[in-house]
């Protein structure tokens, strides 16, 4: 296996520069800035409703932020042409929590299908690209089944397949590790880690799977209220002394993330209408 080292670079593939993003009159995100490194594998964690995945959105550009700017090698994502941003996108890949198959291809025809749009491969090329890659995931033998008769770890490796069936030079994975019985998310962790390495990804991973993406990424940025509460390795947030990393990390029922939803005295509100 190739080492990653051999592609990570000092220099971020993705630049993100106080980015300001609302929905109505919830504020997503306060003046975001961030990189994010090639050939690294990069966790976003938090609460949920902190907007991970509408981060994710920004960056492919189908979410334009209210201010700030995001940069992929060098090219502000919101200022290019629509032409530009479509080539952009089918270098990079994305697997959605639910593995988004078509469902009346079979496995090998939904693998098939970026090639068939984007490329004008002749047959044989396209049968043995997506063969090599069903190889990588393990299910070159479920070429010929439906994405019925998969099971949900199945049907998640067939999405990564896809993914990078056009040899792409990043990966957004959306809560991949979601639903999976624990032998599937140890293969799926396995997985990510062996294919950025072996084919120079760069890897942005949401999740809330805590032990999942210490395990697997790089480097890590903790989102929470439209900013970033610490950024660090693994092992330096484990040892973080921030209250609010601990709870997260830990799942502590209270703490900075309180338990009571903000309301008036209990006595008060119990006594109200007696």
């Amino acid at each position: 296996m190739t080492d990653n080292n051999d592609y990570v670079s000092s220099e971020p593939l993705i630049e993100i520069r106080d980015l300001y993003f609302s929905r109505g009159s919830n504020q997503i995100f306060k003046g975001l800035s961030l990189d994010i490194r090639r050939g690294q594998v990069t966790g976003f964690m938090g609460p949920s409703g902190t907007g991970k995945t509408t981060l994710l959105k920004l960056i492919g550009g189908q979410l334009k932020p209210l201010d700030g700017k995001v940069y992929i090698q060098g090219q502000n994502v919101n200022a290019i042409s629509r032409s530009s941003l479509f080539e952009l996108r089918k270098r990079m890949g994305m697997l959605f929590q639910s593995g988004a198959l078509l469902t009346d291809l079979n496995v090998f025809e939904n693998v098939a299908f970026p090639l068939r749009e984007h490329t004008k491969l002749p047959e044989q090329i396209i049968r043995d690209l997506v063969l090599i890659k069903l190889e990588a995931v393990g299910l070159r033998g479920a070429r010929k089944l439906m994405p019925s008769q998969l099971s949900g770890g199945m049907a998640r490796r067939v999405a990564l397949a896809r993914a990078i069936v056009l040899d792409p030079m990043m990966i957004m994975y959306d809560e991949p590790f979601a639903g999976l019985d624990p032998i599937t998310k140890g293969t799926i962790v396995t997985l990510i880690k062996q294919l950025n390495n072996v084919l120079g990804l760069t890897s942005i991973i949401v999740s809330h799977d805590v032990e999942e993406t210490l395990s697997i990424a790089d480097y890590i940025y903790v989102i929470s209220d439209g900013e970033i509460i610490e950024s660090g390795t693994p092992v330096s947030l484990r040892k973080s002394s921030s209250e609010w990393v601990q709870q997260f990390l830990n799942g502590y029922p209270d703490g900075p993330a309180p338990f009571h939803y903000p309301a008036h005295e209990y006595i008060e509100d119990l006594l109200v209408g007696r």
